[in-house]
């Protein structure tokens, strides 16, 4: 086996290479802080009717691109929506097939600029309400079994 010999100044030119690559490497950006806010349109509704779920994501830097928001009802995973150039992420026509409180967090899943964050709101379903009776008919339907018939009667 062969042995090299490492010069001297191994050291001063490590550092200088170290330095160079510093310097003229474009800076990444840090990862700020994020909020999320959710909101539930409308926040009551009956069952099977639509509800949009909107999250919005602050942050000093853009919160698109990364893996975006994603939805849960408590803890089932409803969608994942990319935040969109006004940082907001939507989840349209949401529909619920059970009767309750239901608790809905959208999760920030966050990028290269921005952290991770999440917020919660509830969406209260009720049962689909009964249509109203038909109004009663004012006039007493006919018993007399069809259409009308003519009797003749003779008399002897």
């Amino acid at each position: 086996m062969e042995r090299r010999r490492v010069p001297r100044n191994w050291w001063g030119s490590a550092a200088t290479a170290l330095v160079a690559v510093v310097a003229f490497a474009t800076p990444a950006a840090a990862q700020e802080s994020s909020t999320t806010t959710v909101q539930a349109v409308p926040s009551s509704a009956a069952v099977g009717a639509p509800v949009e779920l909107i999250a919005t994501v602050s942050c000093p830097n853009d919160p698109s691109g990364g893996l975006g928001v994603t939805f849960f009802d408590g803890g089932d995973i409803l969608d994942t929506k990319q935040v969109g150039a006004d940082n907001t992420a939507r989840l349209p026509d949401t529909t619920f097939d059970t009767v309750g409180t239901h608790t809905i967090t959208a999760a920030y899943n966050g990028n290269a600029e921005c952290f991770a964050s999440s917020a919660s709101t509830t969406v209260t379903v009720s049962a689909t309400p009964t249509p109203p009776s038909p109004p009663a008919s004012p006039q007493t339907p006919c018993r007399c079994g069809g259409p009308a018939q003519s009797i003749n009667i003779h008399t002897e």
